[in-house]
Protein backbone atom coordinates (compact mmCIF):
# COMPACT_ATOMS: atom_id res chain seq x y z
CA UNK A 1 0.00 0.00 0.00
CA UNK A 2 1.34 3.12 -0.95
CA UNK A 3 0.61 6.34 1.28
CA UNK A 4 0.24 9.92 -0.79
CA UNK A 5 -0.01 12.98 1.01
CA UNK A 6 -1.98 15.63 -0.11
CA UNK A 7 -0.72 19.63 1.11
CA UNK A 8 -3.56 21.03 -1.29
CA UNK A 9 -6.74 20.37 -2.34
CA UNK A 10 -6.06 18.16 -5.54
CA UNK A 11 -8.47 17.43 -8.08
CA UNK A 12 -10.72 14.81 -7.07
CA UNK A 13 -10.61 13.50 -10.90
CA UNK A 14 -6.92 13.38 -10.31
CA UNK A 15 -6.96 11.39 -6.93
CA UNK A 16 -9.18 9.11 -8.48
CA UNK A 17 -6.21 7.82 -10.69
CA UNK A 18 -4.96 6.31 -7.44
CA UNK A 19 -6.84 3.31 -6.99
CA UNK A 20 -8.32 2.73 -3.23
CA UNK A 21 -6.66 -0.62 -2.97
CA UNK A 22 -3.04 0.38 -3.81
CA UNK A 23 -3.22 3.47 -2.34
CA UNK A 24 -3.71 5.70 0.98
CA UNK A 25 -4.63 9.12 0.17
CA UNK A 26 -5.40 11.90 2.86
CA UNK A 27 -4.12 15.35 3.48
CA UNK A 28 -2.64 14.24 7.19
CA UNK A 29 -0.82 11.05 6.69
CA UNK A 30 2.16 9.63 8.32
CA UNK A 31 5.69 8.51 6.28
CA UNK A 32 4.21 9.00 3.61
CA UNK A 33 6.02 7.64 0.03
CA UNK A 34 4.69 10.25 -2.14
CA UNK A 35 3.60 14.26 -1.98
CA UNK A 36 0.80 15.82 -3.85
CA UNK A 37 1.09 19.54 -4.24
CA UNK A 38 0.12 22.89 -5.60
CA UNK A 39 1.00 26.01 -3.86
CA UNK A 40 2.17 25.02 -0.47
CA UNK A 41 5.64 26.28 0.53
CA UNK A 42 7.69 23.04 0.98
CA UNK A 43 11.25 25.03 2.11
CA UNK A 44 10.52 24.95 5.19
CA UNK A 45 8.80 21.68 5.26
CA UNK A 46 10.47 18.90 7.15
CA UNK A 47 11.31 16.05 4.60
CA UNK A 48 9.95 12.37 5.72
CA UNK A 49 12.62 9.46 5.33
CA UNK A 50 10.31 7.55 3.68
CA UNK A 51 9.71 10.30 0.73
CA UNK A 52 9.99 9.03 -2.34
CA UNK A 53 8.57 11.42 -5.34
CA UNK A 54 6.94 14.74 -5.26
CA UNK A 55 3.89 15.99 -7.85
CA UNK A 56 3.30 19.09 -8.27
CA UNK A 57 0.00 19.51 -9.50
CA UNK A 58 1.07 22.78 -12.25
CA UNK A 59 3.89 23.90 -13.79
CA UNK A 60 5.51 26.66 -11.48
CA UNK A 61 8.16 24.42 -8.78
CA UNK A 62 9.32 27.45 -7.06
CA UNK A 63 7.69 26.09 -3.51
CA UNK A 64 9.42 23.07 -3.81
CA UNK A 65 13.40 22.66 -2.71
CA UNK A 66 14.19 21.03 -5.85
CA UNK A 67 17.80 20.95 -5.35
CA UNK A 68 17.26 19.38 -1.95
CA UNK A 69 15.30 16.58 -3.50
CA UNK A 70 17.72 15.98 -6.17
CA UNK A 71 20.55 15.54 -3.36
CA UNK A 72 18.13 12.86 -1.95
CA UNK A 73 17.49 11.21 -4.98
CA UNK A 74 13.73 11.91 -5.35
CA UNK A 75 11.84 13.65 -8.32
CA UNK A 76 10.05 16.17 -8.39
CA UNK A 77 7.28 16.02 -11.23
CA UNK A 78 5.08 18.62 -12.68
CA UNK A 79 2.42 18.82 -15.09
CA UNK A 80 3.74 21.15 -18.20
CA UNK A 81 1.20 22.00 -20.38
CA UNK A 82 -1.93 20.93 -18.63
CA UNK A 83 -3.19 24.00 -18.27
CA UNK A 84 -1.91 25.92 -20.92
CA UNK A 85 -5.40 26.33 -22.56
CA UNK A 86 -6.17 28.00 -19.53
CA UNK A 87 -3.36 30.30 -19.23
CA UNK A 88 -3.88 31.08 -23.18
CA UNK A 89 -7.51 32.11 -22.83
CA UNK A 90 -6.13 34.49 -19.82
CA UNK A 91 -3.50 36.08 -21.89
CA UNK A 92 -5.89 36.89 -24.81
CA UNK A 93 -8.24 38.44 -22.55
CA UNK A 94 -5.49 40.36 -20.78
CA UNK A 95 -4.66 41.61 -24.93
CA UNK A 96 -8.58 42.60 -25.50
CA UNK A 97 -8.94 44.10 -21.82
CA UNK A 98 -5.74 46.21 -23.04
CA UNK A 99 -6.30 46.78 -26.98
CA UNK A 100 -10.47 48.28 -25.99
CA UNK A 101 -9.33 49.72 -22.72
CA UNK A 102 -12.23 47.90 -21.31
CA UNK A 103 -11.73 48.04 -17.13
CA UNK A 104 -11.20 51.80 -17.36
CA UNK A 105 -14.16 51.81 -19.55
CA UNK A 106 -16.20 49.93 -17.05
CA UNK A 107 -15.15 51.47 -14.65
CA UNK A 108 -16.35 55.16 -15.68
CA UNK A 109 -19.41 53.04 -16.74
CA UNK A 110 -19.71 51.76 -12.99
CA UNK A 111 -19.31 56.05 -11.27
CA UNK A 112 -22.19 57.43 -13.42
CA UNK A 113 -25.17 59.19 -11.49
CA UNK A 114 -28.57 60.71 -12.75
CA UNK A 115 -31.14 59.91 -14.64
CA UNK A 116 -31.09 56.85 -17.64
CA UNK A 117 -31.12 60.10 -19.83
CA UNK A 118 -28.23 62.00 -18.27
CA UNK A 119 -25.97 58.48 -18.20
CA UNK A 120 -26.71 58.53 -21.78
CA UNK A 121 -25.32 61.91 -22.28
CA UNK A 122 -22.30 61.41 -20.09
CA UNK A 123 -21.93 58.06 -22.30
CA UNK A 124 -21.94 59.83 -25.59
CA UNK A 125 -19.79 62.56 -23.79
CA UNK A 126 -17.16 59.93 -22.36
CA UNK A 127 -16.79 57.21 -24.74
CA UNK A 128 -13.97 59.09 -26.90
CA UNK A 129 -11.82 58.37 -23.78
CA UNK A 130 -11.64 54.66 -24.28
CA UNK A 131 -11.32 54.67 -27.90
CA UNK A 132 -9.41 51.48 -28.48
CA UNK A 133 -7.66 49.29 -31.48
CA UNK A 134 -7.87 46.08 -33.55
CA UNK A 135 -5.69 43.34 -32.73
CA UNK A 136 -5.12 42.50 -36.59
CA UNK A 137 -2.13 43.51 -38.53
CA UNK A 138 -0.59 44.31 -34.38
CA UNK A 139 2.98 42.35 -33.61
CA UNK A 140 3.29 40.07 -30.80
CA UNK A 141 6.00 38.83 -29.03
CA UNK A 142 6.16 35.53 -27.42
CA UNK A 143 8.71 34.71 -25.03
CA UNK A 144 9.03 31.03 -24.29
CA UNK A 145 7.81 28.72 -26.45
CA UNK A 146 6.71 25.67 -24.53
CA UNK A 147 3.29 24.46 -24.29
CA UNK A 148 1.64 27.72 -23.58
CA UNK A 149 3.69 30.32 -25.45
CA UNK A 150 2.50 27.98 -29.01
CA UNK A 151 -0.72 27.86 -28.22
CA UNK A 152 -0.71 31.88 -28.37
CA UNK A 153 1.58 31.90 -30.80
CA UNK A 154 -0.44 29.78 -32.94
CA UNK A 155 -4.09 31.39 -31.93
CA UNK A 156 -2.47 35.01 -32.79
CA UNK A 157 -1.72 34.45 -36.36
CA UNK A 158 -5.18 33.10 -36.65
CA UNK A 159 -6.26 36.44 -35.21
CA UNK A 160 -3.78 38.17 -37.91
CA UNK A 161 -1.04 39.51 -35.96
CA UNK A 162 2.58 38.97 -36.64
CA UNK A 163 4.04 36.88 -33.99
CA UNK A 164 7.31 37.31 -33.22
CA UNK A 165 8.56 34.02 -30.88
CA UNK A 166 12.13 34.01 -28.86
CA UNK A 167 13.13 30.27 -27.29
CA UNK A 168 16.98 29.76 -27.35
CA UNK A 169 16.18 26.12 -25.72
CA UNK A 170 12.71 25.32 -27.84
CA UNK A 171 12.19 21.59 -28.60
CA UNK A 172 11.87 19.57 -31.79
CA UNK A 173 8.84 18.66 -30.58
CA UNK A 174 7.75 21.64 -29.82
CA UNK A 175 8.93 23.03 -33.18
CA UNK A 176 6.98 21.01 -35.13
CA UNK A 177 3.46 22.18 -33.22
CA UNK A 178 4.50 26.15 -34.10
CA UNK A 179 3.07 27.70 -37.16
CA UNK A 180 5.22 28.44 -40.03
CA UNK A 181 3.92 32.07 -39.63
CA UNK A 182 6.03 32.63 -36.14
CA UNK A 183 8.83 34.79 -36.89
CA UNK A 184 12.12 33.87 -35.05
CA UNK A 185 13.45 36.46 -33.31
CA UNK A 186 17.37 36.42 -32.78
CA UNK A 187 17.43 37.88 -29.65
CA UNK A 188 15.34 38.74 -26.62
CA UNK A 189 16.17 42.75 -27.53
CA UNK A 190 15.46 42.17 -31.01
CA UNK A 191 12.26 40.65 -30.30
CA UNK A 192 11.08 43.78 -27.75
CA UNK A 193 12.24 46.16 -30.44
CA UNK A 194 9.26 45.00 -32.89
CA UNK A 195 6.68 44.02 -30.69
CA UNK A 196 3.07 46.12 -30.09
CA UNK A 197 2.55 43.26 -27.48
CA UNK A 198 5.07 41.10 -25.67
CA UNK A 199 3.78 38.36 -23.52
CA UNK A 200 5.71 36.03 -20.99
CA UNK A 201 5.91 31.85 -20.54
CA UNK A 202 9.25 31.47 -19.04
CA UNK A 203 10.27 30.27 -15.57
CA UNK A 204 11.94 32.89 -12.75
CA UNK A 205 15.28 31.89 -12.65
CA UNK A 206 19.03 34.33 -12.58
CA UNK A 207 18.55 34.65 -16.49
CA UNK A 208 15.00 35.74 -16.31
CA UNK A 209 14.55 38.07 -13.08
CA UNK A 210 14.03 41.55 -14.28
CA UNK A 211 13.86 40.92 -17.86
CA UNK A 212 12.12 43.84 -18.67
CA UNK A 213 13.64 46.54 -17.05
CA UNK A 214 13.90 50.52 -17.35
CA UNK A 215 16.50 50.12 -20.02
CA UNK A 216 14.93 47.44 -22.58
CA UNK A 217 11.82 49.62 -21.73
CA UNK A 218 12.93 52.44 -23.17
CA UNK A 219 14.17 50.60 -26.35
CA UNK A 220 10.35 49.45 -26.81
CA UNK A 221 7.91 51.04 -28.98
CA UNK A 222 5.90 53.85 -27.96
CA UNK A 223 2.41 52.18 -26.32
CA UNK A 224 3.56 48.44 -25.79
CA UNK A 225 1.49 46.59 -23.70
CA UNK A 226 3.14 44.24 -21.62
CA UNK A 227 1.54 41.13 -20.40
CA UNK A 228 3.01 38.23 -17.45
CA UNK A 229 1.16 35.16 -16.61
CA UNK A 230 4.32 33.53 -16.41
CA UNK A 231 5.89 34.96 -12.69
CA UNK A 232 6.39 37.82 -10.37
CA UNK A 233 9.71 39.37 -10.77
CA UNK A 234 10.01 38.92 -14.82
CA UNK A 235 9.05 42.12 -15.27
CA UNK A 236 10.20 44.82 -12.93
CA UNK A 237 7.62 46.87 -11.25
CA UNK A 238 9.26 49.71 -10.39
CA UNK A 239 10.52 50.73 -13.79
CA UNK A 240 6.73 49.49 -15.91
CA UNK A 241 5.18 51.82 -13.38
CA UNK A 242 7.14 54.72 -14.84
CA UNK A 243 7.03 53.82 -18.50
CA UNK A 244 3.44 53.65 -17.81
CA UNK A 245 3.34 57.28 -16.21
CA UNK A 246 5.35 58.46 -18.76
CA UNK A 247 3.28 57.00 -21.56
CA UNK A 248 5.86 55.26 -23.22
CA UNK A 249 3.73 51.86 -22.53
CA UNK A 250 0.13 51.72 -22.79
CA UNK A 251 -0.63 48.96 -20.11
CA UNK A 252 0.78 46.25 -17.80
CA UNK A 253 -1.48 43.50 -17.61
CA UNK A 254 -0.55 40.95 -15.28
CA UNK A 255 -1.32 38.35 -12.37
CA UNK A 256 0.39 39.37 -9.36
CA UNK A 257 -0.77 42.37 -7.55
CA UNK A 258 1.27 44.49 -5.35
CA UNK A 259 0.69 47.65 -3.59
CA UNK A 260 2.72 49.79 -6.17
CA UNK A 261 0.43 47.51 -8.97
CA UNK A 262 -2.55 46.94 -8.01
CA UNK A 263 -3.77 51.17 -8.31
CA UNK A 264 -2.02 51.79 -11.19
CA UNK A 265 -4.89 52.88 -14.01
CA UNK A 266 -3.06 51.20 -16.44
CA UNK A 267 -2.44 48.33 -14.83
CA UNK A 268 -4.57 45.41 -14.65
CA UNK A 269 -3.65 43.15 -11.76
CA UNK A 270 -5.44 39.92 -11.59
CA UNK A 271 -5.23 37.43 -8.43
CA UNK A 272 -3.07 34.31 -10.09
CA UNK A 273 -5.69 33.55 -12.30
CA UNK A 274 -3.60 31.84 -15.15
CA UNK A 275 -4.37 28.05 -14.62
CA UNK A 276 -7.72 28.57 -12.30
CA UNK A 277 -10.11 26.70 -14.32
CA UNK A 278 -11.88 23.46 -13.43
CA UNK A 279 -10.46 21.99 -16.32
CA UNK A 280 -7.13 23.18 -16.12
CA UNK A 281 -7.04 21.87 -12.14
CA UNK A 282 -8.61 18.78 -13.42
CA UNK A 283 -5.65 18.26 -16.04
CA UNK A 284 -2.95 18.77 -13.69
CA UNK A 285 -4.01 16.48 -10.80
CA UNK A 286 -4.16 13.44 -13.90
CA UNK A 287 -0.70 13.98 -15.28
CA UNK A 288 0.71 14.06 -12.09
CA UNK A 289 -1.02 11.52 -10.35
CA UNK A 290 -0.02 9.10 -13.79
CA UNK A 291 3.51 9.99 -13.31
CA UNK A 292 3.32 9.44 -9.73
CA UNK A 293 1.82 5.96 -10.03
CA UNK A 294 4.06 4.94 -12.83
CA UNK A 295 6.57 5.95 -10.47
CA UNK A 296 6.16 4.12 -7.61
CA UNK A 297 5.04 1.13 -9.03
CA UNK A 298 7.45 0.66 -11.86
CA UNK A 299 10.31 3.02 -11.37
CA UNK A 300 9.50 5.12 -14.59
CA UNK A 301 10.16 8.99 -14.82
CA UNK A 302 8.44 11.29 -17.09
CA UNK A 303 7.59 14.96 -16.54
CA UNK A 304 10.73 15.20 -13.65
CA UNK A 305 12.41 18.46 -13.28
CA UNK A 306 15.27 17.18 -11.99
CA UNK A 307 15.65 13.60 -13.43
CA UNK A 308 16.13 12.49 -16.82
CA UNK A 309 12.88 11.01 -18.40
CA UNK A 310 13.29 7.22 -18.87
CA UNK A 311 10.88 4.12 -19.21
CA UNK A 312 11.10 0.79 -19.57
CA UNK A 313 8.09 -1.97 -19.63
CA UNK A 314 8.24 -4.26 -16.81
CA UNK A 315 7.45 -7.87 -16.92
CA UNK A 316 5.52 -9.29 -14.07
CA UNK A 317 8.35 -12.27 -13.80
CA UNK A 318 11.07 -9.77 -13.26
CA UNK A 319 12.46 -7.60 -10.34
CA UNK A 320 13.26 -4.16 -10.63
CA UNK A 321 16.09 -2.28 -9.11
CA UNK A 322 16.01 1.83 -9.56
CA UNK A 323 19.01 4.10 -9.10
CA UNK A 324 19.06 7.07 -8.73
CA UNK A 325 22.84 8.56 -8.69
CA UNK A 326 25.07 10.99 -9.41
CA UNK A 327 25.96 11.54 -13.09
CA UNK A 328 29.55 11.03 -12.70
CA UNK A 329 31.97 8.25 -14.71
CA UNK A 330 32.52 4.78 -13.60
CA UNK A 331 29.49 4.60 -11.34
CA UNK A 332 27.72 1.57 -13.51
CA UNK A 333 30.17 -0.59 -12.68
CA UNK A 334 30.06 -0.81 -8.99
CA UNK A 335 26.45 -1.00 -8.73
CA UNK A 336 26.26 -4.01 -11.81
CA UNK A 337 28.97 -5.90 -9.90
CA UNK A 338 27.55 -5.33 -6.96
CA UNK A 339 24.72 -7.66 -8.36
CA UNK A 340 26.99 -9.91 -10.16
CA UNK A 341 28.75 -10.57 -7.28
CA UNK A 342 25.26 -12.02 -5.77
CA UNK A 343 25.19 -14.46 -8.68
CA UNK A 344 21.94 -12.40 -10.24
CA UNK A 345 21.73 -11.77 -13.82
CA UNK A 346 20.78 -8.71 -15.49
CA UNK A 347 18.50 -8.96 -17.88
CA UNK A 348 17.70 -5.72 -19.10
CA UNK A 349 19.58 -2.15 -17.76
CA UNK A 350 18.86 1.21 -19.42
CA UNK A 351 20.34 4.63 -17.89
CA UNK A 352 19.84 8.16 -18.53
CA UNK A 353 21.46 11.05 -17.16
CA UNK A 354 20.28 15.18 -16.49
CA UNK A 355 22.18 17.60 -15.70
CA UNK A 356 24.28 16.54 -12.44
CA UNK A 357 21.81 14.03 -11.85
CA UNK A 358 21.31 10.06 -13.25
CA UNK A 359 18.85 7.41 -13.01
CA UNK A 360 19.44 3.64 -13.75
CA UNK A 361 16.48 0.97 -14.37
CA UNK A 362 17.74 -2.70 -13.86
CA UNK A 363 15.60 -5.66 -14.37
CA UNK A 364 16.70 -9.11 -13.28
CA UNK A 365 15.42 -12.36 -13.49
CA UNK A 366 15.58 -13.39 -9.48
CA UNK A 367 14.96 -11.61 -6.49
CA UNK A 368 17.92 -8.99 -5.08
CA UNK A 369 18.45 -9.37 -1.54
CA UNK A 370 18.58 -6.47 1.49
CA UNK A 371 22.81 -6.95 1.56
CA UNK A 372 22.98 -6.47 -2.06
CA UNK A 373 20.73 -3.17 -1.51
CA UNK A 374 22.63 -1.99 1.44
CA UNK A 375 25.93 -2.51 -0.72
CA UNK A 376 24.73 -0.38 -3.39
CA UNK A 377 23.24 2.15 -1.25
CA UNK A 378 26.91 2.60 -0.39
CA UNK A 379 28.44 3.24 -3.70
CA UNK A 380 30.04 7.00 -3.67
CA UNK A 381 27.27 9.21 -5.83
CA UNK A 382 24.43 6.65 -4.78
CA UNK A 383 21.42 8.84 -4.38
CA UNK A 384 18.72 6.73 -3.44
CA UNK A 385 18.14 2.87 -4.01
CA UNK A 386 14.34 0.97 -4.71
CA UNK A 387 13.75 -2.38 -4.58
CA UNK A 388 10.73 -3.15 -7.21
CA UNK A 389 9.54 -7.01 -6.65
Amino acid sequence: MFKVLTLNNISVTGLDRLPRDQYEVASEIQHPDAVLVRSFKMHDWEIPDTLEAIGRAGAGVNNIPVEEMTSKGIPVFNAPGANSNAVQELVLTGMLLSARNICSAWDFARGLEGTDAKITKQVEAGKKDFVGFELPGKTIGVVGLGAIGIKIANTATSLGMRVIGYDPKITVQAAWQLSHQVEQASSIDDLLNHCDFVTFHVPLVDGTRNMINAERLSNMRDDVTILNFSRSGIVNDEAIVEALDNGKVHAYICDFPTNLLKQHPKVVALPHLGASTMEAEDNCAIMVADQLKDYLENGNIRNAVNFPTIKMAKLPDQYRLTVAHENIPNILGPITNAIAKADINIIDMLNKSYNEAAYTLIDTDTEISESVIKDINQIEGVLKVRYLA
